[in-house]
């Protein structure tokens, strides 16, 4: 069941949050009746360490990223009081629903962080938390990500804050006595890049048990907010207007130049590179990819192992990339026997089919591991068994992780639907589909399997764009690599018409940017998970690192994705 934070349950008249915060939390805000005619998405930045999530909404007109429009956050509740969280609502209320501050929404779009400190709040901890933290200081926070065991909440809203780079940022909390602490949040966020992405305007609005907000000094409080447009915003402006040649010309300056070992990270580096010359007419990443590769060719290293992984599968379609785009036979005949050399493994040594491919570790991601090098390779050779075994293994994978939502858990160890678990076999079985034949007794199966996962997918896309750490819980952090991965099964599939273009364009449209925004000119990224095997919880889940700056895995499905979306935009 999808968890939504508790005004979105009320909104909608779903079932009651999960816990008593949330309840607390639904409570509170199901008074605020205004908000479902406003242009207000209710969402969560990120969960606590007792999975209550972090609520906030989000206004709809800040998604569309207008260069002339203001972008301000409020954040409240972090020192756990009423007030706080009261004159943020008033605050908000007037500006979404008050005939005084038409004319403001029209170049203002104006979001809340709306209760920072949850648990706090609910327990009338103050700025204390329930697991030992204390959020109003201690900033910046641990840069690990969001795995802090006593302030993840301090760390979901300094990068969440810093992704969305806003122009403002507005620090409400309840007045006290004396100076702030200089490890104080709002003090400390004016300082710093919270992500990477500049800075912005930050100020403190303290307001009195009993605040009392009038038109003239609302109004006046968010124009000095906002009064020009912050480095941060300018950046992510930027960022979103790079068409995908430029993003993808750019990452490939920091990725896909070495094959040390042929595992799929490199070698879907490569693979995005090889493609960037096509879509480009610049032979230089051809010709480098074809040099990074000679080892292999020429025999001079051993390109898989007699135990390989699935990784190392994977990394073998670099071979027949390349075998599809070279003219010359006995390179040609060389690369086809390197790809069919991983694809052999799933046969025995009497050439019958085992009941899967081999090192799937019982997790969803074999299904791109294996089913796109069976399937390229039974293109290549002509042979139809590797097709026959891409549509055996894809079954043998479904008994063991797909759930009756349509999504994938990553192991039957646990039922969380991990993203990159996810990303995974709408990656895969987009590139097995493009080489499954039209007239093989099997496609129409895998047909069905990527139509219907891909469908539960679209309904678990944040407004951001974003897919999440956890598919299902929004409250997990949103993860750049599932996002990649999932756009490009949705652009393969809307260009092969395997997907409805009005039902599937509206989510590409969404999260093309969003993927944008979190890609710096410099091949630095933010959130991506991990490498995460096999997990026992949810929470082990929600504790995989989220890394911001350079990563070989996120850069390598960035180039991918940037690639397809370049070839879509072409082929229209």
């Amino acid at each position: 069941m999808i968890r939504h934070v508790g005004l979105l349950l009320l909104i909608v008249g779903l079932s009651y949050p999960a816990n008593a915060a949330e309840r607390s939390i639904a409570e509170r805000l199901s008074r605020e009746a205004w908000i479902k005619d406003s242009r207000l998405i209710a969402s969560a930045i990120g969960v606590t360490r007792r999975e209550t999530p972090i609520p906030c909404l989000i206004d709809r007109a800040e998604l569309v990223d207008e260069p002339d429009r203001r972008n301000v956050w409020l954040v409240s509740g972090l020192d756990g009081t009423d007030a706080s969280v009261d004159e943020t609502l008033k605050l908000l209320r007037w500006f979404h629903s008050s005939d005084d501050a038409g004319e403001l929404r029209k170049s203002m779009a104006l979001s809340a962080v709306v209760i920072a400190n949850p648990d706090g709040w609910v327990s009338q901890q103050g700025s204390k938390n329930l697991s030992g933290g204390e959020l109003t200081r201690g900033y910046p926070p641990p840069a690990d990500g969001y795995l802090s065991p006593t302030v993840p909440e301090a760390q979901y809203l300094w990068r969440w804050l810093g992704t969305q780079a806003p122009d403002a940022v507005i620090d409400v909390r309840q007045k006290v006595d004396g100076p702030t602490a200089d490890d104080d949040f709002a003090r400390q966020l004016a300082k710093h890049s919270a992500a990477g992405v500049f800075r912005f305007r930050v100020q403190s609005l303290a307001v009195a048990a009993a605040g009392k907000l009038t038109s003239a000094n609302a109004k006046s409080l968010l124009e000095s907010a906002a009064s020009e447009q912050s480095e941060a915003r300018r950046e992510r402006l930027r960022r979103r207007n790079r068409s995908p040649i430029e993003v993808a010309e750019q990452l490939a300056k920091r990725y896909g130049h070495s094959l040390k070992s042929v595992q799929y990270i490199p070698a879907v580096a490569v693979i995005g590179r090889i493609r960037l010359s096509e879509l480009t007419n610049d032979p230089s990443h051809r010709q480098d990819a074809e040099r990074i590769v000679e080892p292999y060719v020429s025999g001079k290293q051993k390109a898989i192992s007699d135990k390989p992984s699935g990784s190392d599968f994977a990394g073998h379609l670099v071979f027949g990339e390349l075998a599809q785009r070279t003219k010359d036979e006995p390179t040609n005949t060389k690369l086809i026997a390197l790809a069919k050399a991983a694809a052999d493994f799933g046969f025995d040594a009497d050439g019958k089919p085992r009941e899967s491919m081999p090192s799937h570790v019982e997790m969803s991601d074999a299904v791109f591991m294996s089913c796109p090098i069976l399937a390229q390779v039974g293109r290549l050779t002509g042979d139809v068994k590797y097709h026959d075994m891409a549509v055996r293994h894809l079954a043998f994978m479904r008994k063991l992780c797909a759930r009756p939502d349509g999504l994938y858990r990553n192991s039957p160890l646990n039922d969380a639907a991990w993203g990159r678990g996810n990303g995974f076999p709408a990656l895969g079985l987009a590139l097995t589909l493009t080489d499954l034949p039209a007239e093989h007794p099997g496609r129409a199966e895998v047909l069905r399997v990527f139509q219907e996962h891909l469908a539960a997918l679209r309904t678990h896309q944040d407004p951001t764009g974003m897919w999440h750490q956890v598919i299902d819980l929004e409250g997990s952090y949103r993860e750049l690599t599932a996002t990649c991965m999932i756009t490009f099964a949705m652009l393969r599939g809307m260009k092969q018409g395997w997907l409805d273009r009005a039902t599937y364009a509206p989510c590409v449209l969404k999260s093309w940017p969003a993927i944008l925004a979190r890609i710096g000119a410099d091949g630095s990224l933010i959130d991506v998970c991990e490498g995460t095997g096999k997990q026992t919880s949810l929470r082990a889940y929600l504790d995989r690192k989220a890394i911001l700056g350079p990563d070989d895995r996120g850069g390598a499905m960035a180039l991918l994705v940037a690639t397809e979306m370049a070839d879509f935009i072409f082929a229209k």
